[in-house]
């Protein structure tokens, strides 16, 4: 079996090379890179964070003004005919934003840039609020119903916004399902490695990689896969309705029990990550760039705005109107970087691990063993420290398994703009089991594939490229869809509020109300 994984990371060792150039240009050329300031930030961080910025300013800072009218759209109950709930919308699409790049990602982007990556972090979440808010929008605005379900997201809006040509749909279509196919072998490596590391703790042995156990595990997660994911996205909901807030409440319990722990520690972690962030080094180093492109493209950051490749939970929801699922994709990011990577951020800086004698060891460990053994440094010799590993282990488990579902789910939204008859649907979802059947073998052979998925950074890097352009064309739509949310004078969303005369749905919409008045 080596020589199998071998060979194949051999086909695709130019695809690191690739897609590193593909981040880095045009820093990658001397002429660019002796710009001052300037030359220090790739293309990407300049599109996405200046997206941020520009959306922003044009909606009036929404992030902010709106968040708790988007709480509230959170809190309320509704029943839903069609398609699934603003809050169910909302749980999926947290399934996908908070995945294991929350904790190794994090702990990479401060192993490689010092505490004031965090700080660069906020930044760049707090702008991306606002991308994420306008691809939300663009989503709802282009939903199509089919059958008790509605189907959209970037393959949709992107096919309407340039000409409503067929081929942009399907091209728009197989570039996410690659993407996933790209990202799955890695969650699924994730979750049974996490499984593992858990079954470890409990029993204080060793376990093979190799052995019966891993492959009893690997059988299991992928047939739960199964059962979850060809049930459609409903039944997916129903699983990250329960999942997500039980990972998302347990990491933040687990945290915050050892911030309380360390208390001493806090001025510590708040003058490393300001000081770091403000030292010239820091800001016209590079480290910026550094922590919004590796962000991305690690998954560091993991809200993936700007990607639209969360989009198609958005399109999923039953709004009653389009905005309301901007703000709840913009509360996401919140959620995902401002939360739940700060938490992390918290146990990472205040173990300082870097700075201390066995910040040698340190440095050469992977990024999880990395953030397990801060957790070491933060409850030394008790027996928190073994109930805390397995605690973050668990969360790490479970990000993994609800990002294999949200991909799996959205690879079949995507397979809907290519085909929608149940035969295109299913093939779609059986490769996208035997991708992750993949990863789980890597880690029963003991090896990862890293020019293989490499595939998932070039994957990033060209949705940003082809995504956000296609944003700036729809932007006008999205703005008259605010003037209309923000007037809120009761009158329908329909096509003729944007200028339009294809939002079907909500012509529709709008006429059945009309009709039972």
């Amino acid at each position: 079996m080596e020589s199998i994984f071998a060979a194949i990371n051999s086909v695709f060792a130019f695809i690191g090379p690739l897609s590193d150039f593909l981040w880095d240009f045009p820093t990658n050329f001397s002429w660019y890179r002796n710009i001052p300031i300037l030359g220090n930030f790739s293309f990407a961080i300049i599109l996405l964070l200046g997206s941020g910025i520009f959306f922003s300013f044009k909606l009036g800072f929404m992030q902010v003004t709106y968040f708790k009218k988007g709480v509230h759209i959170l809190t309320e109950k509704r029943s839903v005919e069609t398609g699934i709930s603003p809050l169910a919308a909302f749980f999926l699409s947290s399934a996908m934003r908070v995945g294991p790049g929350n904790i190794i990602g994090v702990t990479g982007a401060i192993a490689v840039g010092g505490p004031g990556a965090l700080f660069w972090m906020w930044v760049s979440a707090f702008f991306g609020m606002a991308v994420a808010y306008m691809e939300g929008v663009l989503a709802q605005i282009f939903k199509e119903k089919k059958d008790d379900e509605f189907v959209g997201g970037l393959p949709f809006y992107g096919r309407r916004l340039l000409g409503n040509k067929v081929w942009i749909g399907i091209f728009l279509s197989v570039l996410y399902i690659l993407y996933a196919l790209c990202c799955l072998p890695a969650q699924g490596f994730n979750v049974v490695s996490s499984i593992g590391q858990m079954a470890e703790i409990v029993t204080g042995q060793t376990i093979a990689s190799g052995s019966v156990f891993y492959y009893i595990i690997g059988g299991l997660v992928i047939l739960l896969t199964a059962l979850i994911a060809f049930g459609g996205i409903r039944k997916v909901t129903k699983w990250t309705d329960k999942m997500v807030p039980i990972m998302a409440v347990l990491y933040v319990v687990v945290v915050l029990a050892l911030v309380i722990i360390n208390l001493g520690r806090i001025p510590y972690f708040f003058g490393a990550v300001f000081s770091g962030a403000f030292k010239p080094q820091a800001f016209f180093g590079g480290v910026f760039g550094t922590v919004l492109a590796q962000g991305v493209k690690r998954g560091l950051m993991s809200n993936e705005a700007g990607q639209g490749t969360i989009t198609m939970s958005a399109a999923a929801s039953d709004a009653k109107h389009p905005c309301e699922q901007g703000l709840l994709a913009s509360i996401g990011v919140f959620l995902d970087t401002i939360v739940i990577c700060t938490l992390t951020g918290f146990v990472v800086v205040m173990a300082h691990c870097w700075t201390g004698a066995d910040a040698e060891s340190w440095a050469a460990l992977d990024k999880l063993p990395k953030f397990t053994a801060s957790i070491a440094e933060l409850t030394p010799g008790t027996g928190l420290n073994a109930v805390m590993t397995f605690l973050v282990t668990l969360c790490f488990g479970l990000f993994a398994f609800t990002c294999l579902l949200g991909m799996i789910s959205f690879s079949e939204i995507a397979a809907n703009r290519i085909r929608k008859d149940k035969v295109c649907i299913n093939v779609v979802r059986c490769v996208a089991l035997v991708v992750a059947a993949f990863g789980i073998l890597c880690n029963i052979a003991g090896l990862e594939l890293g020019n293989l998925w490499a595939f998932s950074d070039l994957g990033n890097i060209l949705i940003v490229y082809f995504n956000v352009p296609i944003v700036y064309v729809g932007a006008k739509y999205v703005f008259k869809a605010t003037r209309h949310y923000k007037k809120g004078d009761g009158t329908p969303f329909t096509s003729a509020v944007i200028g339009r005369d294809d939002c079907a749905f909500w012509d529709e919409k709008a006429k059945k109300a009309d009709a039972e008045k």
